[in-house]
């Protein structure tokens, strides 16, 4: 679809949150179609978690976005989905790619939305594409598991802060889960919460620098529980790394079931969001160095460079072996 004013920041860069919206939506029609292809109980696909995802370059007001996406392994109860999308001027013809992402899904029953389905089997190419797949749905099933056990952080406000520090900028949402965010079984869309996170991680990274900002990555979102309609989510996000360039934003969704539920807040999603920041002509601009005051936020500066060097040196093992095919 063509890409819209309400789609973009005042820069006219299209929301990254805008992108990942479209990514799942995507994941979720083909992931429900295949997952119902064979005769059985029916049921509708739910996001369990996307992989790191890069922005490879920026979308446009008034350009089109297509969409494309690929089931490329399925376990018993999850699917993997890989997701293109690509970006077109409509005015010259020129394309290029610009997002890649891998989702996972598991079909859940309408008629049961706890009762997971099993799914149907794909037939692949080769041997080595399905080995290849069971060792992703492996390693994305630990990094889930410990992603879980860490998720007990809370973000409280912060009087008087200073600038550049975490308390500065870090921001918080509030949203009441309507009708028009939820699937058929009435939880809320993936895309939905993805957007709602890119949007507080982009005003974290705003207040930061007070520049024009663009998503740059998000690293793996791992989606821990559902959340169902009439439940009251609250959106956090805060400041965690900062290098030269680039700005990294924990984000973390709680759910208050208000609606005939006793339960009390869970954690229901947590990620964390790469920023650069750009000047007025669109080119990198320096981000201020994060101040980090207490212990915790030390730990977490050290563990988010921990993740910005070990991505940096993929990238470069990357291009080598690139350069050398």
């Amino acid at each position: 679809r063509i890409m819209r004013p309400d789609d973009a920041n005042v820069a006219g860069n299209v929301h990254g949150g805008t992108i990942l919206k479209m990514i799942e939506e995507a994941g979720a029609i083909i992931s429900t179609r295949h997952c119902n292809s064979q005769a059985g109980e029916p049921c509708v696909a739910a996001l369990a978690r996307v992989e790191r995802t890069d922005f490879l370059s920026p979308v446009c007001i008034g350009e089109v976005a297509n969409v494309s996406a690929e089931i490329t392994y399925t376990s018993r109860h999850s699917v993997e989905v890989q997701v293109n999308v690509m970006s077109e001027n409509i005015l010259t013809g020129a394309k290029k790619v610009t997002n890649k992402a891998t989702l996972w899904y598991v079909p859940l029953s309408l008629k049961n939305v706890n009762k997971v389905l099993e799914v149907p089997p794909i037939q692949y190419t080769r041997k080595e594409q399905e080995d290849e797949g069971k060792k992703r749905y492996e390693e994305q099933k630990l990094d889930r598991l410990e992603t879980k056990q860490r998720n007990g952080d809370l973000i409280f406000p912060v009087i008087n802060p200073e600038p550049h520090t975490v308390g500065y900028s870090q921001s918080s949402l509030i949203h009441l889960v309507g009708p028009s965010d939820c699937t058929l079984l009435g939880f809320v869309h993936g895309g939905v919460t993805m957007k709602l996170m890119d949007e507080v991680a982009g005003i974290v990274a705003a207040r930061h620098c007070k520049t024009n900002i663009v998503t740059a990555s998000v690293d793996a979102i791992n989606f821990h529980e559902k959340i169902k309609k009439g439940s009251v989510i609250t959106i956090s996000g805060r400041m965690t790394f900062t290098s030269n360039k680039s700005m990294e934003i924990e984000v973390f969704v709680d759910a208050d079931p208000f609606v005939d539920e006793p339960r009390e807040r869970y954690r229901a999603v947590s990620a964390f969001f790469t920023y650069v920041s750009l000047s007025k002509e669109g080119k990198p601009l320096p981000v201020p160095q994060l101040l980090t005051e207490t212990e915790d936020e030390k730990r977490r500066f050290e563990e988010g460079k921990g993740r910005y060097l070990q991505t940096k040196a993929k990238r470069q093992a990357q291009m080598q072996q690139a350069a050398q095919q």
